[in-house]
């Protein structure tokens, strides 16, 4: 056996395998689309070095797949190792990672529940061998090209089973840390359930659109994984409630109240089934044209009415009359299809715009368009920020943070806050009303009306807020509130009084102007609100144990 590694294409190793082009590397080896000289068959080879972690990786990997005979799990063809390497020889699938399919998204809601259902299918099948796998993630499942969904589990590497002796020192908690369960951080053996835990956090990340723990930080991502996932309904309402029930036991924190992997997969699929049989049974009955509205579909709708009503009345155009039959519209088409409704609500208004000026209406269309980008994967929220405007009506502007606390993302929740302020300052301009906590005249026409230069608007409009610097600081602190609204709620009493503090201090004492009573009462009522509010985090949340500490000390790279 020789010593030829493949360092570069062409090279034959072992003197059989002859790489061809690499299809990944990292930091324990590479692999290399190869061709068996011998058959003339294609294969992915994968090359580690044979001290260290990394060869008893390889060699545990190879252990693993050999009690595995399972379509879902990716099949070793060869092992073989010389004095320097290890070279592991696999069945070649050409596709991508799971990973790199949700950076490009080509992952809708029905194929991330077959995709996550046959790593499940994988995983049953090797926990019936006594194997866990322990670094469940999606960039270590394959999903081969083609129209039809077909998943490769792969990387044995960190498998447990009964013979293997152990990769990691005392306190050591292998895998990534990301889609590592509460129990194992905790110091605890890994289990199926650790498994299983990994797939629900999957699961939610491609159905919401972003990571249920990842915060920046080791520490904080450890602290969120202890606290749990926010519940997936709280986020996508729209879903079978089947399905947010059985991915929320999936991602509960006492692994005795996780499903098994192939009970999971058989309720994922079955969630998918009936709700393909309750489509066929809607569009063959009147009753059953619109999905049953929920709160969140009901308020998007109401909404979109309030805001056709109220732009067809400011900005004449329509006939007389005609703003109640519009709404009425809006609000139907919300209530059926809500991306449908947001757009249809936006495009009614268009045509008073441009009767006032038509670079007015280019910039709403423009703003509009990204709007509808940004909420199009919570499309009932998508006219959330008219709560600017009710606040103000009911003088609980400083409640905004409050209101978007079950948002998940700081960077979502600030822009849905200040998106809100401003269209609350849009709205009081335009009526020609006080504008908000500082009870100024709004300036008076700004010179767009008629105008057809889509650059100097948007040049007026943004001056028209930054020439009011108490206004914009107000914005931006209610957009900092809403960000580290959670981390206060976390904190208990002492973290809801700070942020009651907070606001107080930073909303009045810079600007001895704005009126005192919206943030006093604002604040105030906060701070109770999320101290009596039922959370799972406790005080004690933020001391992590031993485990973590020795997790956090190693300063591995987390791939989420």
């Amino acid at each position: 056996m020789g010593e030829t590694t493949a360092t570069t294409a062409g090279e034959l190793v072992l003197g059989r395998y002859r790489p061809l082009s690499p299809l990944g590397s990292g930091g324990s080896g590479s692999v290399w689309l190869a061709r068996d000289e011998r058959t003339g068959r294609e294969l992915a080879l994968k090359i580690v070095a044979r001290e260290g972690k990394a060869g008893s990786r390889a060699e545990r990997e190879v252990e693993a797949a050999a009690r595995l005979r399972h379509r879902r799990c990716l099949r070793v063809l060869d092992f073989a190792s010389d004095d320097r390497h290890v070279y592991i020889a696999y069945e070649h699938v050409n596709g991508k990672t799971m990973r790199q399919a949700l950076r490009d998204g080509e992952i809708d809601d029905h194929r991330a529940i077959e995709v996550c259902a046959q790593i499940l299918d994988a995983l049953e099948h090797a926990h019936a061998r006594g194997i866990v796998h322990r670094d469940v993630k999606p960039a270590n499942v394959l999903l081969a090209a083609g129209p039809e969904v077909d998943v490769r589990l792969v990387d044995f590497g960190l498998a447990q089973f009964a013979e293997a002796e152990t990769l990691t020192e005392l306190g050591d908690v292998p895998g990534t840390l990301a889609y590592i369960s509460p129990e194992r951080l905790a110091g605890e053996t890994a289990t199926a359930a650790a498994d299983v835990w990994a797939v629900g956090v999957a699961l939610w990340e491609s159905l919401v659109g972003w990571h249920p723990f990842w915060a920046g930080s080791m520490l904080e991502t450890a602290r969120r994984i202890e606290t749990g996932a926010a519940p997936l309904g709280s986020i996508r309402p729209d879903l079978p409630n089947q399905l947010l029930k059985v991915v929320d036991r999936a991602l509960s924190v006492d692994p005795l109240q996780r499903p098994r992997a192939g009970e999971l997969a058989r309720t994922l699929r079955l969630s998918v089934k009936r709700g393909e049989e309750r489509c066929r049974k809607e569009r063959h009955s009147f009753t059953g044209r619109f999905q049953r509205p929920n709160p969140a579909r009901l308020g998007h709708a109401l909404a979109s009415a309030l805001v056709v009503a109220w732009g067809t009345s400011q900005f004449p155009f329509y006939p007389a009359h005609a703003q109640i039959p519009l709404a009425i519209l809006a609000a139907t088409a919300s209530l059926s299809r809500p991306r449908m409704g947001s757009a249809f609500t936006f495009a009614l208004l268009l045509l008073p715009l441009g009767n006032y000026s038509l670079g007015l209406a280019l910039v709403f269309a423009l703003v509009a368009t990204c709007w509808l980008a940004f909420t199009w994967r919570n499309p009932h929220l998508a006219q959330l920020p008219i709560l600017g405007p009710l606040a103000v009506a009911c003088g609980g502007l400083f409640l905004l943070p409050l209101a978007v606390l079950r948002i998940g993302g700081a960077v979502r929740r600030m822009i849905f806050v200040f998106a809100a302020f401003v269209l609350a300052l849009v709205v009081a301009g335009a009526g020609g009303q006080p504008l908000p906590l500082t009870n100024t005249n709004p300036p008076r026409g700004l010179g767009i009306e008629g105008s057809t230069n889509v650059t100097a608007i948007a040049g007026v409009l943004v001056r028209a807020l930054i020439e009011r610097p108490a206004l914009l600081a107000e914005g931006c602190l209610l957009a900092l509130v809403a960000a580290l609204i959670p981390l206060a709620r976390r904190r208990g009493r002492w973290g809801s009084a700070g942020l009651a503090g907070a606001m107080i201090v930073g909303g009045l004492l810079p600007f001895p102007g704005v009126a005192a009573t919206p943030v006093l009462m604002g604040a105030w009522l906060t701070a109770f609100a999320l101290y009596f509010l039922p959370t799972a985090a406790k005080s004690a949340d933020f001391a992590p144990k031993p485990a973590i500490k020795a997790q956090l000390s190693e300063r591995r790279r987390i791939a989420v």
